[in-house]
């Protein structure tokens, strides 16, 4: 009796985490993963399928789960679609483009930690957030490690090819710090699995439309096999079971405290870049690494990380 009652009382405190801890990992593995799509393949191609799978598998378990979460009104649908047009269609075409041209590691980086301090700045130049000492000094050394990270790749003398995916990466972390901004601006109190397959639906619907010009120059005969996994896995993995265990995730566990988490997502990307693609570091990228996500989580989460929220942000698209 006393062992299933800890149980009981321990896993609403365990469970929650083990969700999210799945999804920053599948979320990290999805910038190796996609490399090896866009080598065989057009970037718009490769957005499209992931997406394509991912939003249909979301519309169906969004339809399956429709009896545990609250239905949303055509307005909030009609929202949520405009929102998922930045924080999909825009976002991933940003995203899978500077995969054409840097490496998977680099944006396993860039993406995650400068999204975050995109996001704190507008709000406080919106004057939705105070500018509070902790946030402008976080910033201001997630800037600088960033800085440092680009000098990194402009002195390692591989021509321009990497620098230019770098600041692709840095639009596309514009694009998702304007999704986070939107979404709490239009989607507040909305169900999360319902808008988010509402708004991935129509984002996939967007990356459809862009990849049909160039969907004409793959040879869909000589597409490897490794790059067909890598289509499913993207589209069941980080996108489709990455959403739900963040849904089940958020309803237990703060905004804030999933936002941490969020933070390891450069960790699992590295390893996963490193270890499957053989990618690396300089010297100088690492201390900008080190110093960008130093500033990003000191802005982000300050001095009081664990702080409780009422209303849920929406999951991130990877």
């Amino acid at each position: 009796m006393t062992d299933d009652a800890s149980r009981t009382t321990e896993s609403p405190s365990v469970v929650p985490y083990l969700n999210l801890l799945v999804t920053m990992v599948m979320f990290g593995s999805a910038f190796a993963s996609s490399k090896v799509v866009v080598g065989e393949m057009p970037h718009e191609v490769a957005a499209a399928l992931r997406f394509g799978g991912g939003g249909l598998l979301l519309v169906v378990l969004a339809v399956l789960l429709r009896g545990r979460s609250h239905r949303i009104d055509r307005a909030v649908a009609l929202r949520a679609g405009l929102v998922g047009l930045v924080g999909v269609l825009a976002y991933n075409a940003f995203f899978f483009w500077g995969l054409s041209l840097a490496p998977s590691l680099d944006g396993s980086i860039i993406v995650p930690v400068l999204s975050p301090i995109l996001t704190t700045a507008a709000l406080i130049l919106m004057g939705r957030e105070r500018a509070s000492w902790e946030r402008v000094t976080g910033l201001t050394v997630g800037v600088a490690g960033a800085l440092v990270f680009f000098l990194g790749i402009a002195g390692e003398g591989a021509g321009s090819t990497r620098l230019v995916g770098d600041l692709v990466f840095v639009a596309g972390a514009g694009c998702w710090a304007a999704y986070s901004i939107l979404s709490k601006s239009f989607l507040t109190g909305a169900d999360p699995l319902q808008a988010t397959a509402w708004g991935t639906g129509a984002g996939a619907l967007g990356l459809l439309v862009l990849a049909v010009p160039a969907a004409g120059e793959v040879s869909w005969a000589s597409v490897s096999g490794l790059a067909w996994a890598n289509v499913l896995f993207l589209a069941v993995g980080p996108t489709a079971i990455a959403y739900l265990f963040y849904y089940r995730g958020l309803r237990s566990v703060s905004p804030s405290t999933a936002t941490i988490m969020m933070f390891t997502v450069p960790v699992f990307g590295s390893v996963f870049s490193t270890v499957f693609l053989g990618e690396s570091f300089t010297g100088v990228q690492l201390l900008g690494t080190v110093v960008m996500l130093g500033g990003a989580l000191f802005a982000v989460v300050g001095r009081r990380p664990f702080r409780r929220r009422s209303a849920p942000e929406p999951a991130p698209v990877e």
